[in-house]
C-alpha cells in the first residue's frame, strides 16, 4: 500500500498541483486507513471495510466534516487507483457522504470592520504592515493563504487588481480598493520601497533597497515571508483590544467582504468570482446570512412580527 499512496500523493503534487496543506491532510489520512486495514490487501477492500472504517471514525468522535474530507481523499485515492490500473474496482462508488450541518459563516458587520482597521498603529513599521494586511483581507476577500503568498509584483497599484494564486495554485486577479492600496504603500514606504507612480509594479519598476519586486508583499520582524499564524496572532490581539465578540477569524474578514457586497445588491455570480469559488453552491452560504439578516431586522420592526 506505501507504494500506491507514494504514486497518489506524486499524482496529487505535478498533475493536481495540490495545495501543501490538501496533499499533508491526504497524506495523513490514507497513513490513518493503513493502519485501519492492519496488512489487508487494497484488492479484498470493498464496500463493507469502508463502512465499517467510517464507523471507525464515528466511534472515535471525528466531527462530521472530518469525516467528510477523509471519505473525499479515499475517492480520489481509489478512483486514481482504477484510473490507472491497480485495482479493478472503486469499493467508494457504494459509499454516500454523510450529510453535513450548514453552519452559518462568522462575520463583521461595518462598523466593527471600521473599527478594526482603525486599531492598528501608524507610527511603527509592524502598524502599518498589520493595517495593510488587515485592508487587503477585507478590500480584496482573499484567503490569508492567499494574502501570505502575495509578492509586491502581484499588485497593480495603477490598475487597482492584485494577482492571487489559490487553491490547487489557480491564478485569479481580484480587485482592490483605494483605501487598502494606500495602506500598502504607506507600509512599503516605511520599509524604504517605492513603486513607480506611473507604472504597474508587474513591470518590475521599484526598488526595494537593491532588492526586486519578486520579493514577499508582507514580512515578518525577521524579514521573512508573514505567515498564516503570524497574521491570526495579531488579529487576535486586535480583536481582544476591541472586545469584539468572540470567534472572528482572518477568515470572517472574507466572510464579512462577501456579505458587505451581496446587503448592497451585488449579484451571487460576480461575487462568486470574487471569492474564487468554482461552485456557485459554495458561495450561496452567503445568501442565507443575508436572509438570516433580513428575517432579524424584520422580527425587530414590524409590529405584527
Amino acid at each position: 500500500m506505501d507504494r500506491y499512496i507514494a504514486k497518489f500523493i506524486n499524482y496529487l503534487k505535478i498533475e493536481q498541483n495540490a495545495s501543501p496543506h490538501t496533499v499533508t491532510n491526504y497524506l495523513l489520512d490514507l497513513k490513518g486507513f493503513k493502519e485501519f486495514l492492519a496488512g489487508q490487501p487494497l484488492e479484498k477492500v470493498d464496500h463493507l471495510v469502508l463502512r465499517k472504517f467510517l464507523a471507525h471514525l464515528r466511534k472515535k468522535e471525528y466531527a462530521k466534516s472530518t469525516v467528510a474530507r477523509k471519505l473525499a481523499c479515499h475517492r480520489s485515492f481509489f478512483k486514481f487507483l482504477c484510473r490507472e490500473g491497480y485495482l479493478a474496482n472503486n469499493p467508494t462508488l457504494a459509499i454516500v457522504t454523510p450529510r453535513l450541518d450548514k453552519k452559518l459563516p462568522i462575520f463583521l458587520d461595518v462598523s466593527e470592520v471600521t473599527r478594526l482597521l482603525a486599531v492598528p498603529p501608524r507610527d511603527t513599521l509592524i502598524g502599518l504592515r498589520d493595517r495593510a494586511v488587515l485592508e487587503t483581507l477585507y478590500s480584496a476577500g482573499i484567503r490569508v493563504g492567499e494574502l501570505v503568498g502575495l509578492n509586491i509584483r502581484d499588485v497593480d497599484f495603477i490598475g487597482g487588481i492584485i494577482k492571487v494564486y489559490g487553491k490547487g495554485k489557480r491564478e485569479r486577479l481580484a480587485p482592490i480598493g483605494d483605501r487598502a492600496l494606500k495602506a500598502i504603500r504607506d507600509y512599503l514606504s516605511r520599509r524604504h520601497f517605492t513603486p513607480s507612480p506611473f507604472s504597474s509594479p508587474h513591470r518590475g519598476e521599484g526598488r526595494v533597497r537593491g532588492r526586486g519586486t519578486s520579493e514577499p508583499l508582507f514580512l515578518n520582524k525577521q524579514n521573512k515571508r508573514i505567515s498564516s499564524r503570524s497574521v491570526r496572532g495579531f488579529l487576535n490581539k486586535y480583536i481582544h483590544q476591541l472586545t469584539i465578540r468572540e470567534g472572528i477569524s482572518p477568515h470572517s474578514l472574507r466572510h464579512s467582504f462577501a456579505t458587505h457586497l451581496l446587503d448592497r445588491g451585488a449579484d451571487l455570480r460576480s461575487v462568486q468570482e470574487l471569492l474564487g469559488h468554482l461552485n456557485l453552491s459554495t458561495t450561496q452560504i452567503y445568501t442565507h446570512v443575508t436572509t438570516e439578516r433580513l428575517k432579524s431586522v424584520y422580527n425587530k420592526a414590524h409590529p405584527r412580527a
